[in-house]
Formats: C-alpha cells, structure tokens, sequence
C-alpha cells in the first residue's frame, strides 16, 4: 500500500492545455515566431519552460530567460485560469485522504502558480504539501521536486539515490520509499521518480502516451481518474 501519493499537476490533475499554449504564442510572438497549430505546443506542459524553448526552438540561455518572461506575462493573469480541473479528481482527491493517506503535490511549475491554481479550484485543503520549482531557478528539474516534496512529507530513506546530498544537502531520515508513488502524465514525472527511487503511476488522460510511460519505465498505468485509487 502507497502511503504518501504525489500528484503532477498539468495534464495529471488539471488540464492545463488553452493556458499554457495561449502563453506559449504569446512569448513567441515577441520573437515573430508564428505557430500554425496549437497542438505543436502541447510538447511544453509538462517539462520545464527554459528547456522546451532551449529544445524546440533552439532559444540560448539568455533568450530563454526573456521567453519564460514574457510567457509569465500572459499566464499570471489569463493563462493561469484558462485551465479545468479533470473529471473525477476532486473525488479521488477526497477518497484518498478519507483513506487516511499523505498527499503533495510536485510540480516543475512555480510553486507560486501551483497554489493558486489548486485555490481557484478549491481543491486546496486536500493537499499535504505543495511543492513546486522556484523563480530564481535553485529547483527547477523534476527530481528536485520530489526530492523536496519528500522533505516537506517528512519521507526519509534516499538510500537509492547517491547523490542526493547535491539537491538536498540538510535531509537526514528514515523511511522506506516502496510506501510512496508519483503520478504523472508524462515521462520527466516517471524519469524524476525513478531517480529518486520511488514507484510511479502513468496516467494516459493528460498529455503523454502510454509508449513514452512505458519507456520511461511507469511502475503502473492508469487510463483514467477512476482507475488510480485501485492502483493505490
């Protein structure tokens, strides 16, 4: 049995898809750079910012910085409510702490946004812990989230990962990690929680497909809301 869940939250919890494509055209528009179809974007929800813009348009450091910039204007007051909140998560969020379990969220969005965005669905009050990147850039990969989450749950056994000291250098503790899953849409949320050493869920109702879960090597897959409690 998982006794501590964390939740991605785009394409996981809500689905995030006008908000952050409608960003993502108006950063690159600054650029002069059109987008023909809204669809190619989807590849951004999920990873974070500065490397879709590094990947997909080959932006340097220092015209990523400017692209996240002006993504953040357009989010931070319409992009950010341009979201739902996938059917049946509010009632899974419900049955899984009335099961007396531990719930964080772990997210590469600002951990700013990611509480708003659990506020303005009111779903808030479920979560434990809410971790999330930082705006100065000190914990952006995926890795880090769930390694800071785990701090913040009070979740201690990193026995499996070597080099935990270098993203988390003051945690000490004990507790076995088989009690703790990641659910994800997509591959980072597998890969992060596999380097940290923890199981992980796949979920095929956001934005990755099940072939990049299961590469990336998803403990379980569930194909929609309702079939995660079980896998709990």
């Amino acid at each position: 049995m998982y006794d501590v869940i964390l939740f991605d939250l785009d394409g996981t919890v809500t689905d995030p898809g006008e908000g952050i494509t409608n960003s993502v055209i108006y950063a690159l528009d600054k650029f002069n750079i059109k987008v023909e179809e809204r669809t190619q974007l989807y590849k951004f929800i999920g990873p974070p910012l500065r490397d879709s813009f590094a990947e997909y348009y080959h932006f340097d450091e220092a015209k990523c910085e400017q692209a996240v910039a002006y993504y953040r204007e357009y989010y931070k007051d319409r992009g950010i409510y341009e979201n739902k909140l996938y059917d049946g998560m509010e009632q899974l969020l419900k049955d899984i702490k009335a099961s007396g379990r531990k719930i964080a969220l772990a997210t590469s969005k600002p951990e700013s946004f990611a509480k708003e965005i659990l506020q303005y669905f009111h779903i808030d009050s479920y979560f434990d812990v809410v971790a999330g990147s930082t705006l100065d850039n000190t914990r952006t990969s995926k890795e880090e989230v769930i390694a800071y989450a785990l701090k913040e749950c009070g979740v201690a056994d990193f026995r499996n990962m070597l080099d935990i000291n270098t993203i988390i250098p003051e945690y000490r503790g004990v507790k076995d990690l088989s009690q703790v899953v990641m659910i994800g849409d997509r591959k980072y949320d597998i890969l992060g929680a596999k380097k940290i050493g923890i199981d992980s869920i796949g979920v095929l109702f956001g934005y990755g497909e099940e072939k990049e879960l299961r590469e990336a090597g998803a403990t379980h897959i569930a194909a929609r809301v309702e079939d995660i409690f079980c896998l709990l």
